[in-house]
């Protein structure tokens, strides 16, 4: 089989195909300068689903629960929220009239445009990860690269078109991984333009009404089209990627979602387009040395039309145990299914797992919106610490970890009530993580009225405040060694907690119980164990940060 045909046979979806280490090395060896720039690292695990199957989690990630995220980038200049280079470009919605009235028609000033107005000119990504490291993170993860193609890197292979060159011409993900090595945390990146091929597609589109009616948006200039401007010399393409056929539906605005497993009518990314990706992202491995990687995608990125994906992955983890001597890196992705999760973690989306998950996963959320929103802000909008932490204990609870996002204002700083919510978030953390950090699920994940009212997940997750909120009679167990942990998720009123799944000859916890102990003081509490379940008196005087209350029982 040669190569061509084999990458045809993954493109149509045989993730189960074998390579044999010869078959593989001959592949590599005859066609690498045709088809690829930058090399796969030789080692155990080869480029298809079975060989990344015999993939194991490493037991930092296990232990380390939670992490924040910056994801920053030229999107957060405007301060108008998300997807702001997509939805600048669709007539009449929220960011496009925004767009009109602080920048002008997006057929004069595109996201090009507000790419040169984005200076950084407060970021102090020192400051930020020791604020995130107080406030209990574990690990660090920086945005290298958005749906707006944008590298916030030094890109040799998007070498005009990177945060170095253009924008605040600083290494952004240089900066952050810095600051990660000196606080001793590992070092994760967000990987997000494999979809820029049709997510940009908005930037081909033109008003059907009003005075510019018909004038094409920015989005198909080239080189040709930049003499005299501040982009001369510059070819807009290599940024928009977006010469190519408009998918099917494309001027539908949701079907993006639909087209995110890239079919249902997405125009196929080029070869070129692909394999630009492919080095781009092993060019960011190898200089930056993440320990970690979040794809944005379902699955692997450009899966199933690519094999790209599974190449990153394999080189990722062979470059892992060529460096240190064990498999170590961690890669996320989303909509796996189950023998996907054995390949990597599975990702949900601002949501969480109803259940034990047998394998290690994470969710992904946030205080407001992924790109910093201003109105957020405005309307104290964020979501509080106590909530933060109720995700992170029925996370936890469940086999999983937190990764958070703080949004980052366009000039790199984050605003002040932000900062009060991390810094409460530590206060809980500082004085409640032993029952967090190397835990492990318990038999059971908890006990009460919000688990019976729990969603179910869709599409990437997003069952986040869709249940009931946690209250006091809810339960979430962890364990860790001989020492079980029932935190209870609020204060209860009535000065007292039955925690039923423990009561006298449980089958989940048949031994004896000596002690209970309120993890935030030390303190022993008072406690009856009898048929109806394990009843503990709590304190008078609440501990700072009472909305969610570790019970040590040994």
């Amino acid at each position: 089989m040669n190569r061509r045909k084999l990458i045809q046979s993954l493109a149509i979806g045989l993730p189960t195909l074998l390579f044999s280490n010869k078959l593989f090395a001959c592949s590599i060896n005859e066609t690498n300068a045709q088809e690829f720039v930058e090399k796969i690292l030789a080692g155990p695990f080869l480029p298809t689903w079975e060989s990344l199957s015999s993939y194991q989690t490493p037991e930092w990630f296990r232990d380390a629960k939670f992490g924040i995220w910056a994801h920053w980038g030229p999107q957060c200049q405007p301060e108008a929220g998300d997807w702001y280079a997509r939805e600048m470009y669709m007539e009449g919605s929220r960011k496009y009239k925004f767009h009109l009235e602080k920048y002008g028609h997006p057929s004069q000033f595109g996201f090009k445009d507000v790419i040169n107005t984005w200076k950084a000119e407060n970021w102090d990504p020192d400051a930020l990860v020791s604020l995130y490291k107080s406030a209990g993170a574990k690990y660090f993860m920086a945005l290298a690269n958005h749906h707006d193609n944008l590298d916030l890197y030094n890109s040799k292979y998007q070498k005009d078109w990177n945060s170095t060159k253009q924008g605040p011409e600083k290494d952004i993900v240089g900066g952050w991984a810095a600051a990660a090595k000196k606080q001793n945390l590992p070092f994760a990146v967000s990987v997000h333009a494999a979809h820029t091929w049709s997510w940009l597609e908005t930037a081909q589109r033109a008003d059907k009404n009003g005075p510019l009616a018909g004038v094409p948006y920015d989005g198909k200039l080239t080189k040709q089209d930049g003499k005299g401007k501040w982009w001369d010399g510059l070819d807009p393409q290599e940024l928009y990627a977006q010469n190519h056929q408009l998918s099917e539906n494309s001027l539908d605005d949701g079907v993006i979602h639909k087209q995110w497993n890239w079919g249902n009518g997405v125009t196929p990314p080029s070869k070129a387009y692909i394999e630009k990706f492919y080095n781009r992202t092993i060019d960011l491995i190898n200089k930056y040395n993440p320990d970690m990687i979040y794809f944005d995608d379902s699955q692997l990125p450009l899966w199933p039309v690519s094999d790209a994906g599974l190449r990153i992955a394999a080189h990722l983890y062979n470059k892992s145990i060529k460096e240190k001597g064990k498999l170590t890196a961690v890669i996320t992705g989303k909509i796996l299914d189950e023998d996907q999760r054995k390949a990597m973690v599975w990702d949900i989306e601002r949501g969480q797992s109803n259940n034990i998950e047998p394998l290690p996963w994470q969710t992904d959320t946030c205080l407001g919106d992924w790109h910093y929103d201003r109105s957020v802000y405005n309307r104290k909008g964020y979501k509080s610490a106590s909530k933060i932490i109720h995700t992170l204990v029925d996370v936890v609870s469940k086999n999983g970890n937190l990764m958070l996002n703080v949004p980052v204002r366009g000039d790199g700083s984050i605003d002040e009530l932000e900062r009060k919510i991390v810094e409460d978030i530590g206060v809980w953390m500082n004085a409640n993580s032993e029952s967090i950090y190397a835990t492990r699920p318990w038999k059971i994940f908890g006990e009460g009225p919000a688990q019976n009212q729990s969603a179910a997940l869709t599409a990437q997750g997003f069952n986040e405040g869709k249940g009931a909120p946690f209250g006091e009679h809810d339960i979430r167990f962890a364990v860790k060694d001989k020492v079980l942990f029932a935190t209870v998720m609020a204060w209860p009123t009535n000065g007292s907690v039955l925690i039923t799944s423990l009561k006298d000859s449980s089958t989940h916890y048949p031994e004896k119980i000596n002690s209970v102990q309120l993890v935030a003081t030390g303190q022993h509490l008072k406690f009856e164990r009898n048929s109806d379940g394990l009843k503990v008196y709590f304190p008078a005087e609440k501990p700072a940060a009472s909305y969610a209350n570790p019970l040590k029982i040994s």
